[in-house]
C-alpha cells in the first residue's frame, strides 16, 4: 500500500491525524459501553451496525464542533 493511503483505497489528507481519531472513536465506544477496548485489534464484529454508526456519528458531530470552534477563533 502506498504512503498515505488507508486500506479502503483512500488517500489520508493528514496521516497523523490516524492515531488521534483511533483515540476518540475508542473513547466513544466507550462512553457508549460497547465493549471494545483500544488494543482489541480493531474487531468490531460483536458490536451492531446500529452502534457503530453511533460511533461514526458522534465522531463527525465533534469534528463539525471543533471546527466551528477552530473557525470562530480565527485560526
Amino acid at each position: 500500500m502506498a504512503l498515505g493511503q488507508s486500506g479502503s483505497g483512500r488517500t489520508q489528507l493528514v496521516p497523523e491525524a490516524h492515531s488521534i481519531l483511533d483515540n476518540m472513536k475508542y473513547e466513544i465506544a466507550e462512553d457508549l459501553n460497547l465493549g471494545v477496548h483500544q488494543g482489541s485489534e480493531d474487531y468490531w464484529g460483536e458490536v451492531s451496525s446500529r452502534n457503530c454508526g453511533k460511533v461514526g456519528g458522534e465522531m463527525v458531530r465533534r469534528l463539525i464542533s471543533m471546527a466551528e470552534q477552530s473557525l470562530a477563533n480565527g485560526k
